[in-house]
């Protein structure tokens, strides 16, 4: 679920290795969905508009809890930058697994993984509505230990900076990284919908805690990924793209007759389509 903070310097890399891929996939032979990227545009827009409005509430949700901490890392020492990489990607790493195993989340987070092809633009693809769902509640616990929001956002922001790059088929393996870092090859299997690769590799900069906890899984060359959601989304509205999911969860919600119903509609891990019992 990457984000991306829009400096101009790092806009205009984002423009330029998106067109590089570009022109490498047409030389390639290879389709690009030039609609499907516009509607991606569209829903960056709203996205960005989105965050401006919840951005306040959530600072100040992290000032709190860091006046509520005993314990105040220092800001000019280099071991709470060096610790906060790692509690940051640790925080990260249970965000992101949430966001793909409870329906609230995964409301707002379909919208990422909504895409039909793995190319740059789909890292800009975010939702409208994380400020409601309220991922960002997993870093609060790094602020109550001592962690400054000043930390938190910019460790945050190298982190999913860095995951812009890895939504693209253009770089292959990366031999011994791939054993710490998370890569493209890694990043493809966490957006495939093949039942193998389905809710795997949540890792942010790293992939060990996926390693630790058991949701790893490395792209097979036997199996052709089929990106995107497993019941395909194929409209190029942006409202469509960034509601379709918590329009799902709103009839299940309607069609719930009692209180497990109501909350396995909330908060159960999300719908399924057949295709994860048809594909290998």
């Amino acid at each position: 679920m990457p984000y991306v903070n829009q400096s101009p310097l790092f806009l205009g890399l984002v423009i330029l290795v998106a067109l590089a891929e570009y022109i490498w996939r047409r030389r390639r032979k290879q389709t690009y969905d030039v609609n499907a990227v516009l509607a991606t545009i569209g829903v960056a827009a709203g996205q960005i508009a989105s965050r401006l409005a919840f951005a306040s509430v959530i600072a100040y949700a992290l000032l709190i809890a860091y006046g509520l901490s005993p314990l105040q890392l220092a800001l000019d020492d280099w071991r709470t930058w060096a610790f906060g990489f790692f509690a940051v990607e640790f925080a990260y790493y249970w965000q992101h697994r949430c966001n793909h195993t409870v329906r609230w989340f995964w409301a707002s987070h379909a919208v990422h993984h909504s895409p039909n092809q793995m190319v740059l633009p789909v890292a800009l693809r975010l939702s409208w509505t994380a400020g409601v769902s309220g991922a960002w509640v997993f870093f609060l616990p790094l602020a109550l230990i001592g962690f400054h929001p000043l930390v938190i956002g910019t460790l945050l922001i190298i982190n999913l900076r860095y995951q812009f790059f890895l939504h693209t088929e253009l770089v292959g393996r990366l031999g011994p990284l791939e054993w710490i870092l998370n890569t493209p090859s890694h990043h493809r299997v966490h957006h495939g919908a093949n039942p193998c690769y389905l809710d795997k590799n949540y890792g942010g900069v790293l992939i060990i805690f996926d390693r630790m906890f058991g949701t790893f899984a490395a792209e097979r060359r036997d199996i052709e990924i089929v990106y995107g959601l497993t019941s395909p989304l194929r409209s190029h509205n942006p409202f469509v793209i960034a509601f379709h999911e918590w329009i799902n969860l709103v009839c299940d919600l309607r069609a719930s007759s009692n209180l497990p119903d109501i909350f396995g509609a909330l908060f159960g891990r999300p719908r399924r389509s057949v295709f994860e019992k048809t594909e290998p």
